[in-house]
C-alpha cells in the first residue's frame, strides 16, 4: 500500500511541479532582467502586489473579527452564515466581477455613494483592490476562525475574572494565541489576490498608476499571449511565477518558525 501511495503521491508532485520548473528555466536571466525593466512590466507588478496588500490589510480589519464572532457565539443561521462566506471560492471569477460591478459601478448604489467622497471602482486601484478582497477573503476568515476555536476558551474566562475588559481579553489573550492562523490565513489571502484574473477583468481592466495605464500581472501575462503569442507572454509569466513563490515561501517560512517559536 505505501508504495502505491508512493506512485500517486509522486504523479500529482510531477503535475504541479513540473509546470512551474519547466517555465521558470525557460527564460535567461538577461531577458527576465530587460523584461523587468519595462515601464508597463514593473508598474503591473507593482500594482499586483499593492492592491493585494491593500485587500488583506481591509481584510485583517473586517474579518477578523467576524472570524471571533464565528468562533465564539452562537447564533440562528451561522451554519448559513459560513457556507455564504466561501461562495467566492466557488462561484466562477467573472460572474464575481459581475456582481460587484452591479454593486460597485457608477450607477449603483454604492458606487454612487463613494463617487461623493472621490473614490470609484470601476477601471480604478480601488476596484482591483475589492475585486481581490472579494475572491480571497474566506481563505483568511476561515484560518482565523479555526485559530480562535482552537484557544481555549477558558483562558479568557480566566482573564475576565481577573478583571480585564473584553477588549483587554482579546488584544491580550485571544489574538496573540489564534495570531499564527491569523496569519496564515493573510498570506493565504494575498496569495491568492495576487492571482485573481477574472473580477478584475470585469471591474478595472485598465487602472492608473506611475503616470500609465499598466494592468494586473495576470491580465498583462494574458494580453501578451493573446496579442503577440507565446515567446512574448514567457517573461512575464516567469517573472510573476518567481516573485510570487519567493514571497510565499518567504511569508510561509515566517509563519512556520513562529509556529516554533
Amino acid at each position: 500500500m505505501s508504495i502505491v501511495f508512493i506512485v500517486l503521491s509522486f504523479l500529482l508532485l510531477f503535475f504541479i511541479f513540473a509546470p512551474i520548473i519547466k517555465t521558470s528555466v525557460s527564460s535567461s536571466p538577461s531577458t527576465l532582467w530587460n523584461t523587468l525593466l519595462e515601464q508597463d512590466v514593473y508598474s503591473s507588478i507593482l500594482l499586483t502586489i499593492w492592491a493585494a496588500l491593500i485587500a488583506t490589510a481591509i481584510g485583517l480589519v473586517l474579518g477578523v473579527p467576524l472570524a471571533y464572532l464565528l468562533a465564539r457565539r452562537q447564533f440562528w443561521g451561522k451554519r448559513f452564515l459560513e457556507g455564504l462566506i466561501d461562495v467566492p471560492i466557488v462561484i466562477p471569477h467573472s460572474a464575481a466581477g459581475i456582481a460587484l460591478l452591479f454593486v460597485f459601478g457608477k450607477q449603483f448604489f454604492l458606487g454612487k455613494l463613494f463617487g461623493h467622497v472621490g473614490i470609484t471602482f470601476v477601471d480604478a486601484v480601488a476596484g482591483v483592490v475589492i475585486a481581490m478582497m472579494f475572491v480571497s477573503v474566506p481563505f483568511l476568515i476561515d484560518s482565523a476562525r479555526d485559530g480562535f476555536k482552537a484557544v481555549d476558551v477558558r483562558l479568557e474566562k480566566v482573564a475576565r475574572s481577573l478583571g480585564a475588559s473584553p477588549w483587554r481579553t482579546f488584544f491580550r489573550v485571544s489574538l496573540p494565541l489564534a495570531w499564527r492562523s491569523i496569519f496564515s490565513g493573510a498570506v493565504m489571502m494575498w496569495a491568492r489576490g495576487l492571482s485573481e484574473f477574472g473580477a478584475v477583468l470585469i471591474l478595472a481592466y485598465y487602472v492608473p498608476f506611475l503616470n500609465s495605464h499598466p494592468v494586473v500581472a495576470p491580465i498583462l501575462v494574458a494580453d501578451r499571449f493573446a496579442s503577440f503569442g507565446l515567446d512574448y507572454a514567457r517573461p512575464v509569466a516567469v517573472l510573476v511565477i518567481l516573485i510570487s513563490l519567493i514571497a510565499f515561501i518567504t511569508l510561509r517560512t515566517i509563519a512556520f518558525r513562529g509556529e516554533q517559536a
